[in-house]
This record gives structure tokens, sequence and C-alpha cells, in this order.
């Protein structure tokens, strides 16, 4: 999708409103951005952003239980959410004719969710099983999302486990409940994102009626969750009892997302050169050449790019066979991000690179429901949703010289490392993955 229209404005309770219509498609996407995420959630209260994007579901003080659910998909439409490190979204695709009952559910819910002791009980329990099956009864658990923070961040919002601990999600009341709806579901704190085959004046009508009596709210003061990079390397180990071989993850600190984007970027585009492809040099070295690992992967952004504000996570992951000591895939890396410090790429390895990205960033926009989420991320995390049509440019900008800064600014002396063992003592191993939660 080129460059399209897109509207902006704001409703008198402080709803902010992105409106990107498309007269090729014949379906509507509508999507609420919530600025919480689990990095917002309080002590204690471990995993309480993703339960209550779950309790969001379980009706409202206008529509029964499951009534959600029932509506979107008698329209033919899909929906879910989800919950990040500094944001909360929820959206729908449907055909166009549609619109207003999506518009109608959302503002339903974010006016006033049914939270009911019932309802909390059920979704705290949906919350334990879902962690049993993700986390707790699967091979590499958690990793790296839940293990490596713990050993890279200091603070309690960067380092805890945004899945939850059992304890605190148990301990969670309908008081937590409200006290959290309140701060943080208020329309001023909220995005609303509707693309698709709209009419805009159509749609603004549409939102006003829904929306704009929905009451305004104080929206709370957003503290910075920045803290200094590790002064030295910081490793840990973890017991897995599922693991069938060894793993180690490796975490550095990268430059802010939001206000040094153009470095961002280059890290983006340097786990590209280290890892994605058959011809990426971790994987000709490490798996190919040496045969260290059987699988290594590079990330800027530990939930992937654009997800988080200050402070991300760049992230090296490999699994290795039990007789290849951890170190010496460690010294591998090392070796290969030296060599990239001192020596840029040459430009073809470059411009595979900034393809493969440009092409995967069109890819995703000519879908609605990652357009409809992209643009609603970018406005509350940037203030700027064009931004998804700058994007390809920008990367294809990054030269060698950047990429070069940023492997040079992947320093061991200033990372996380966590090793993964594969353990067969499963009752202490599980008990220890619960403690970690």
């Amino acid at each position: 999708m080129g460059a399209g229209e897109l509207h902006r404005y704001r409703l008198d309770n402080g709803l902010r409103v992105v409106l990107a219509p498309d007269t090729t498609t014949q379906v509507v996407g509508v999507s609420v951005h919530y600025d919480v995420g689990f990095r917002s959630e309080p002590e204690g209260r471990t995993g309480f952003a993703h339960l209550f994007e779950h309790l969001m579901f379980q009706g409202s003080e206008s529509l029964a239980k499951l009534a959600h659910f029932r509506h979107i998909q008698g329209s033919g439409g899909m929906f879910n959410g989800s919950t990040h490190p500094d944001y909360t979204d929820y959206f729908a695709v449907l055909p166009s004719a549609a619109l207003e009952r999506a518009l109608f559910l959302e503002a339903d819910r974010m006016r006033a969710p049914k939270l009911t002791e019932e309802n909390l009980a059920n979704q705290i329990d949906v919350v334990k099983e879902e962690i049993r099956l993700n986390v707790l009864n699967r091979p590499y658990g958690g990793f790296p999302w839940i293990l490596l923070p713990p050993v890279l961040y200091e603070t309690f919002p960067n380092a805890h486990n945004g899945y939850g601990d059992f304890t605190d999600l148990e301990q969670a009341t309908l008081d937590d409940c409200a006290a959290f709806f309140d701060a943080y579901y208020a329309p001023a704190n909220a995005v609303l994102t509707v693309t698709g085959d709209f009419r805009p004046e159509r749609a603004r009508e549409l939102i006003d009626k829904h929306f704009a009596d929905v009451p305004a709210r104080q929206v709370p003061h957003r503290p910075s969750f920045a803290e200094p990079r590790p002064g030295t390397e910081k490793r840990d180990t973890h017991a897995d009892p599922h693991a069938p071989l060894p793993a180690l993850a490796v975490g550095y600190r990268m430059d802010d997302p939001i206000e040094e984007m153009d470095s961002y970027l280059a890290n983006i585009v340097l786990a590209s050169v280290l890892a994605e492809g058959e011809g990426a040099r971790l994987q000709q070295r490490l798996v190919h050449s040496d045969a260290l690992v059987s699988d290594i992967n590079a990330e800027a952004g530990l939930f992937g790019p654009f997800e988080a504000r200050d402070p991300d996570t760049f992230s090296v992951t490999a699994i290795h066979p039990a007789d290849v000591p951890a170190q010496q895939v460690l010294d591998a890396l090392d070796d290969e991000l030296d060599t990239l410090a001192s020596r840029p790429p040459e430009q073809a390895e470059l411009s595979k690179a900034t393809a493969r990205w440009t092409a995967a960033l069109h890819g995703e926009n000519d879908r609605i429901v990652s357009r409809t989420l992209a643009l609603g991320s970018f406005e509350l995390l940037y203030g700027d949703p064009a931004l998804i049509h700058d994007l390809p440019a920008r990367i294809g900008a990054v030269t060698p010289e950047d990429v070069a800064a940023a492997a040079k600014a992947l320093r061991p002396d200033s990372r996380a490392v966590l090793f993964v063992e594969p353990s067969s003592n499963s009752q202490n191993a599980t008990h220890d993955t619960e403690g970690a939660q």
C-alpha cells in the first residue's frame, strides 16, 4: 500500500483518532491502542496488564459475556487483542457494512467493561493455563522474553515477567481491576484507528455517536523506565526440564527506539545481516562452517521491532549441542561482531538485508490487520502514524557505516548472558521456572 490518505483528530474527551480510508478493499479494520503495557503494571501484580486484556472480552455494562464474540463473528469478522511492554491493543476486521458494530463494541467496553468476581476468577484460571501451555510445559518456554530481562535489567518494570507469577495473579482483586481501568483505560490514554472501505465523513459521524460521550478522565503521568546500561557482563543459568539441548541468549541495550530512531533502524538491519537467511553471517559461521549451533537468531527489540519505548533489547539466541561449550559460541559471536565493527559490510550484502526488510514492510502494510495495528501503535508511540509509509525508505537509507557502528555498540562488557541447561530433575526445574515468573 502506498502512502495513502490519513486523517488525525482528537475528541473532546481526549481520544485520538486515525482514519486511513482505502477504496481497494471491501473490509474495515478497527483497533484501539491503550497506553499501558506490562511495564506499567504495579509491583506485586505481575501479569496484570495481560490479565486485564482478557477481562476486556468478558462483557460490558450493556452486553452480556461472549456477546462481543458473537457480534464480530456473526458479521463474518475476526478479532483479538495483545499485551506489549508499553501498550495493549484490541482489533477487529469486518466487512465494511459492519463498521458501526465494531465501533459500538469498542466504545461500549471503553465506557464500562463487566468486572465481576466470576469473570476475574475465570480469567485468572485461563491465564494460568496459558502460562502452563506456553511457558512451563514446553521446551524453551519463556525463552528469551521472560528469562533474559531479569538478567539484563535491574528495575521491576523492565525486569519482571509480564506473563505473571501465579501467586500475584491469584491475589488480584476487583478493586485492583477497577483502579487499573480508571487509571489507564481513559479515552485520553487511547488511540482509535479505522482503516479500509469507508467514507471519512461517515466514520467521523459514527465515532462521535459512539465515543464522544465516553466520560473523560485524567491520564496518569507515564514515568520514564530508563535505567543505566550494565557496567559489566551479567550471567545467569536457567534449568529447563523440557529442553532437549542447551541454549543461550545474549541481551544488549540499544539506543532509544523513539528518540534515536535512525540508530535503532541500524540495529534492525544489523540483526538481518547477522542471522536472517542462509547467507547471513552467524548462519554461515556458527551453523554451516563451524557447526557450533543448530539454530541461531538475532532480533532488534525483545518483542520485535517498533514494539516498545526505551529501554529496548538487542538479542541473539542460539541452541547448541551438549558437547559444544557455550563460551565457544559466545566467542564466535564476539568475533563476528568485531569483524563487522571494524569492516563494514559491502553494499551488496547490505542491500540484500534492506531489500528483505522493505519487502516485508510493504507486505505487512498490504494486510489490513497489520496496517491498522501499525498505524495505531505509531500514533501512540511516535505521535506519527505516517511513519509506516516512511520506514521502507528510511531502512533503505541505512549505510554500511551505520551497521558497523551498531555492531561496535554490542559490547561483551555491557551485556547479559542467559544459559539454558536441560534438566532431568523435572520437579526442581519446574519449581525454579515458576519462581522466575
